[in-house]
């Protein structure tokens, strides 16, 4: 299961027309040659796929046995986002694990305060690639902020002896091996990997279901040579991620013209100038698809651009902006697709917009799916269970 490769005059050059020369793997391969570091090798165990980059290069996507690094965010604002991903694993038979070890990346802090430091951002980042390692699992981001600063990590790493030795002073503390995983992987790159055994498994009808895309800023324009790319979508001038799983499901991806800009969270002004932020996000981007595409549904594959776009619109609404599209992320949009409960396992409730118009386009019965999950939410409110169990759903 192999990506066709990008034809030469297609791909992407850098500012001064040349392929960029780096290549981490090969990079990490020599400093763990040297006694540097230890490299997270992908095994057969862990059934990669092989796709490639914007460059080119080759990237293995594990399948199973994965190490799941939540996002703070996702597990605050949209819970809807893990779950879905969890449930896609289980529903697909891969085996996974939730750890209970894992810590915050703390990338927020550093882009938007610049209150950290490199080896601090860096020991982080390790400590947790030495977790998955000792725990037997291979890592699989969902956070595209940690995602891009992982990689951003991996760079400085290689590229700094003073910084790997910091780094090592610190895990020898905490008694953990120094590890970087072989490849950095983004939960959206296992699902668009996947998105045809997805489409396999689905149940509900898309093809009258119209979807606009945002591309996360942090995961194709972080060392945007590592985000995936596909000369079959938009002649492999834009990431393949989210815009593959509209295609595979059948559901109509329609083009707007501020598809590369910011959704508007931004890091620092979401927290210093958040008006700013919703209204970039309402104008620019939501008001744009609005009017060039009118999209029933906007897929993006990071924490912050959903909560950014979806709930962003409640100001733009006082107004009476364009506004009103319901903010999904790829992971949840499958999910449907193959018949996930909306509330009980999308968690559709916690989103802002409306999403009900959408869900009765897809053939789904809101009402019902409503008075079910209530049912088992007065469980929980009762003490009869302590939580809803997957199983339930």
């Amino acid at each position: 299961m192999k990506q066709l490769p990008l034809k030469a005059k297609e791909r992407v050059f850098d500012r001064k027309g040349k392929m960029p020369s780096e290549h981490y793997r090969e990079q990490l391969f020599e400093l763990e040659a040297k006694g540097e570091l230890i490299v997270h090798r992908l095994t057969d165990e862990h059934k990669p796929v092989e796709i490639e980059t914007k460059f080119g290069r080759t990237k293995r996507i594990p399948l199973q046995n994965t190490w799941h690094h939540k996002s703070c965010g996702q597990c605050g604002h949209i819970p809807g986002y893990s779950t879905t991903i969890f449930w896609l694993h289980r529903e697909l038979g891969y085996a996974y694990c939730d750890p209970k070890e894992q810590t915050s990346c703390t990338a927020w802090n550093y882009y938007a305060s610049s209150t950290s430091n490199p080896a601090a951002q860096a020991a982080v980042a390790l400590r947790n690639f030495a977790q998955a390692y000792e725990d037997g699992f291979f890592p699989l981001i969902h956070c595209g902020t940690s995602y891009g600063h992982y990689k951003e990590v991996r760079e400085q790493l290689i590229h700094h002896k003073e910084l790997r030795d910091q780094v090592r002073r610190v895990l020898d503390k905490l008694g953990k091996p120094m590890v970087f995983p072989e490849e950095v992987v983004h939960y959206s790159e296992w699902v668009h990997v996947v998105r045809d055994q997805i489409a396999e498994r689905q149940v509900k009808n898309f093809e009258n279901v119209t979807v606009t895309v945002h591309p996360a800023c942090h995961y194709h324009k972080l060392i945007a040579e590592d985000a995936i790319y596909d000369s079959e979508l938009y002649d492999g001038q834009r990431t393949a991620v989210v815009s593959s799983v509209v295609r595979a499901l059948g559901a109509k991806l329609a083009d707007y013209s501020t598809w590369h800009d910011c959704c508007g969270f931004g890091f620092r002004h979401i927290l210093v100038s958040r008006d700013f932020s919703r209204s970039f996000a309402t104008i620019r981007k939501i008001e744009r698809m609005k009017e060039e595409a009118d999209p029933d549904v906007t897929l993006t594959h990071d924490t912050g651009c959903v909560t950014t776009l979806d709930k962003s619109q409640f100001a733009a609404q006082a107004h009476d902006r364009k506004i009103g599209i319901p903010v999904l992320a790829d992971s949840q949009f499958a999910a449907l697709a193959m018949g996930a409960h909306p509330y009980m396992v999308c968690q559709l409730h916690w989103h802002g917009v409306d999403n009900r118009p959408l869900l009765e386009k897809m053939g789904i019965d809101h009402e019902k799916a409503w008075a079910e999950f209530e049912v088992q939410a007065e469980r929980v409110k009762s003490g009869e269970v302590e939580f809803i169990s997957w199983e339930d759903c």
